[in-house]
Formats: structure tokens, C-alpha cells, sequence
């Protein structure tokens, strides 16, 4: 008989929290999503709120379609680097990513960003840079790094400009942060 194991704490808790979230905010709760899991592009200091949603704008979506195309990539490459890398360093990851893309969204930004785009496109650099370690990039991961690139270019001109941003600043933090784990120089390096 088979059991069904919760293998993946972290991705499949941001997972479930996200499926929620959306669900209540289309069913019991309209306007959650926007009240509570997205960034303003602005920052009011003396609100704790806002220093809520710093973090929370990564577990809010504006749409089911949204939702999955985010969920598809999480869901593939986020247990993989979770079982190599660890729990807490997961935690880490997911909390910079979104810490960072929100400042940037702060300084440039004007509209409301909500989504997993940066934390989906940081868990597909990590991954490619995690291979890299032998010498060799795999090229599975440069295509699905190329197909999600491609993608969020495609929406980049249209209403969901200020999330593909995000994704690119995901990337860019899933650059660093794999840079950073190579050279042993990460708060949680231990798990790196």
C-alpha cells in the first residue's frame, strides 16, 4: 500500500498557503489577496503592514492561471532543492527573494505586485547553479529557464509588466544567492 508523504515542508506549505489564500479571496474573503499579499509601490515605514506584505506579496495571486503557471515550476524544482539544500536555507531563499523584489518594486514600481514569478524563476537558476558545481550546466535547465524567460517577456508589455520585473529580480537573487552558497558565504551556509 502506498502513503502519501509530506516530503517537502516548506514548498508545500508556500503551495497550500497560496492555493488558500486565492480560494478565499474568490470565494469568502474578496479582496484579500490585494489587502493582505500584495506590495503597494510604496512603503508606509510606520504601518506593520506593510512590513507584512515585504514577505506576503509572494503568496498572493491575481488569477487561478496566475496561480499555476507560478505553482508548475515551484512544484518541480522546489522539493529537488529542498532535499539538497535543506529546510531552513528554503526558508531563506524564499524570504530574501521576495524581501528583495519588493524593494525594488518599492523604488520602481507603481502598481500592486503579487505573485510567486520571483520565487518560481529563483528556484530555476538555483537549480541550473547547483549543477553547475560539476562543471557542466545541464541543458534541461537552461530551456526551462528560457521557456519561463520567454514567458514573462511576453506579459512584460502588458498588465502584468511590474510582475515579469519581479521574475527577472528573482533570477537575479537565485544568481546570487547560488554564488554565495558555492562560496560557503550564506547565514544558513551549513545547509548550503
Amino acid at each position: 500500500m502506498f502513503r502519501i508523504r509530506y516530503n517537502s515542508p516548506v514548498i508545500l506549505t508556500f503551495s497550500l498557503l497560496t492555493v488558500a489564500i486565492l480560494l478565499l479571496d474568490r470565494t469568502l474573503w474578496r479582496g484579500l489577496a490585494e489587502a493582505y499579499f500584495a506590495a503597494d509601490g510604496h512603503m508606509v515605514w510606520g504601518n506593520p503592514w506593510e512590513w507584512f506584505r515585504l514577505f506576503s506579496h509572494v503568496l498572493g495571486h491575481a488569477s487561478w492561471e496566475h496561480l499555476t503557471g507560478n505553482l508548475g515550476f515551484i512544484l518541480l524544482l522546489g522539493p529537488l532543492l529542498e532535499d539538497r539544500y535543506g529546510t531552513a536555507a528554503m526558508i531563506f531563499t524564499i524570504l530574501a527573494t521576495a524581501l528583495v523584489t519588493a524593494a525594488v518594486h518599492i523604488l520602481f514600481g507603481n502598481s500592486l505586485l503579487m505573485g510567486a514569478s520571483s520565487v518560481a524563476f529563483m528556484l530555476i537558476v538555483l537549480a541550473s547553479l547547483s549543477e553547475f558545481r560539476a562543471g557542466r550546466v545541464p541543458l534541461t535547465f537552461v530551456l526551462v529557464a528560457a521557456i519561463f524567460l520567454w514567458r514573462e517577456l511576453a506579459f512584460a508589455f502588458g498588465p502584468a509588466d511590474v510582475t515579469s520585473i519581479a521574475s527577472l529580480v528573482g533570477g537575479a537573487v537565485g544568481a546570487v544567492l547560488g554564488y554565495m552558497a558555492k562560496r560557503g558565504r550564506l547565514p544558513v551556509g551549513s545547509v548550503f
